[in-house]
């Protein structure tokens, strides 16, 4: 048993180690349907709609700044973890153990690069919200050389992230360190993704904490002024609205996960987390679903926005139908010189246009 532990084991799929894990896969099938066609609905939604938050920050010129560049980054990390939820949902159950070890690493790093990105992301969004609020502006001074600095930082990090276990940080040649719930990563890995990851949380609620203190503070000051021009100095503090629900989306959904993955790091042979990892999949899908709806809840430019692109979809799906209608063939029992001439009534309609 030693001697296995020792070696490397680089040639063995993944019945091998979940066998060792004890982890079991066997799914009634109309469950895993059922799985799959509800999961896929969700993943759908989150692919179509992150676009759509992107797609508005893009063509909308009151959005090109700094905050609206990040939150699109972070649509953007939503965006791949829909890939990674379909990718996940149909190599899972039965198909797990016949997984080869490049695929699994595979799967299990398109999840953690896209948790990472969205971790990131919402910190550099802290990091922006504090600026511009301590400046009492509602936009940073950041410049787009600096903002596309910090997506090429976020995304870098995050891919490093996701890629460090398949880089060597892994149990394939130690068994005796691997983890439950992913049975070729060091449990030594999960002890660290967590902790890192927790500390993140408590440094953008320090930063939220203080932002708050100082809102606090200056609204506290300005209580002299009139009215309006108070409303006016609040102006800074409706976009941290929409980013602190997401921050408190984010952390419901993923302390729980982080938390059992800590316990699996230590070792905890008392806790069944291998009960609890659907359940943290379930969360992880949410989080991505809720976002976009946050967005779109919360801004209400980003939403109108949003209906107009979708107005304009429709708008041209239905031109592509019309102009494809017009340009079909005539049928064999369709005779071209017995087509009926215009009526007299659309020739009405024509002459009312072209007169008003």
């Amino acid at each position: 048993m030693a001697q296995e532990s020792s070696s490397c084991h680089y040639n063995e799929t993944m019945q091998f180690f979940y066998n060792r894990s004890g982890q079991r896969h066997s799914l009634d099938k109309s469950l895993l349907t059922l799985v799959q066609v509800v999961g896929s609905i969700f993943c759908i939604f989150i692919l179509v709609a992150n676009c759509m938050v992107i797609a508005a920050v893009i063509t909308n010129k009151r959005f090109h700044y700094p905050f609206y560049y990040l939150l699109a980054n972070l649509a953007a990390s939503d965006f791949l973890a829909g890939i990674a939820y379909v990718y996940l949902m149909f190599n899972t159950g039965d198909v797990s153990p016949t997984l080869t070890i490049r695929e699994y690493f595979l799967r299990q790093g398109l999840l953690d690069i896209s948790l990472s990105a969205s971790l990131a992301n919402l910190l550099v969004i802290a990091l922006e919200r504090y600026i511009s609020v301590m400046n009492w502006k509602v936009h940073s001074n950041l410049t787009k050389r600096r903002v596309t600095l910090l997506i090429i930082l976020v995304w870098s990090i995050s891919v490093f992230m996701g890629t460090v276990p398949s880089m060597g940080w892994n149990c394939i040649c130690n068994l005796d360190s691997c983890s439950q719930m992913a049975p070729i990563f060091s449990r030594s890995y999960l002890v660290f993704w967590s902790v890192s990851n927790m500390v993140i949380f408590v440094a953008m609620v320090a930063i939220y904490m203080r932002i708050y203190a100082y809102v606090k503070r200056k609204t506290t000051m300005l209580m002299s002024h009139t009215s309006s021009s108070i409303s006016r100095k609040r102006t800074p503090i409706k976009l941290i609205k929409t980013v602190m629900v997401v921050l408190g989306a984010f952390l419901i959904c993923w302390t729980p996960g982080l938390m059992v993955m800590l316990l699996d790091g230590v070792n905890c042979r008392t806790c069944d987390v291998k009960k609890l990892k659907s359940l943290m999949l379930l969360l992880a899908i949410a989080n991505s679903v809720m976002n976009p709806c946050i967005y779109s809840y919360k801004d209400e430019e980003m939403w109108t926005t949003i209906k107009n692109l979708m107005r304009c979809i429709g708008n041209g799906t239905r031109r592509q139908r019309s102009t494809r209608a017009n340009a079909r063939p005539l049928n064999s029992d369709q005779d071209p010189g017995t087509s009926p001439p215009a009526s007299d009534e659309m020739k009405t309609d024509d002459n009312q246009s072209l007169d008003s």
